[in-house]
């Protein structure tokens, strides 16, 4: 990890997550079977919805960054959930693998001439959005710091000194 980290720096990481991030949201609302975009279907908003909560990670990591601010319990929640969207980019990738892998199944049918590029795109940009969501984590960890909750309270001074 750490060559990803000297390879792109913490502002090319926000600005390219940004960008792939705008990209999935556009893609999620394309169906590679039939070569159109549904604006109608209630599961095609997951992605966008859920990409908000990276948006913000992303602002609040940008604006500590800038501000040379330590670490915070709102951002580790965001990190948190972060985690767990994490995981569903993750099925989304597998899910996209398993729709370009059904090809072979629908050879009898009319299937776009695009079907494979983007679906490759879209996998591929899958993969590029997990591992820059990686690679944001530890630069927040080397440029923020780690989330030291236990003793917070500890170094505060108290009335009763």
């Amino acid at each position: 990890m750490k060559f990803f980290k000297d390879v792109l720096p913490w502002k090319w990481t926000l600005l390219l997550s940004i960008f792939i991030l705008l990209l999935v949201d556009v893609f999620s609302f394309y169906g590679l079977y039939t070569n159109k975009f549904y604006l109608f279907k209630i599961d095609n908003y997951i992605i966008p919805i859920l990409s908000i909560v990276h948006f913000v990670f992303l602002y609040v990591l940008w604006f500590k960054i800038k501000e040379k601010e330590l670490s915070d319990p709102p951002m580790r929640n965001l990190e948190y959930l972060l985690y767990v969207i994490g995981i569903i980019y993750v099925f989304k990738f597998f899910d996209t693998l398993f729709i370009l892998l059904t090809y072979n199944d629908y050879e009898n049918y009319l299937i776009p001439d695009t079907f494979i590029p983007l679906g490759l795109a879209i996998l591929f940009l899958y993969l590029v959005l997990l591992l820059l969501t990686t690679i944001t984590i530890a630069h927040r960890k080397q440029l923020v710091g780690t989330y030291h909750f236990d003793d917070m309270n500890q170094h505060v001074d108290n009335w009763g000194d």
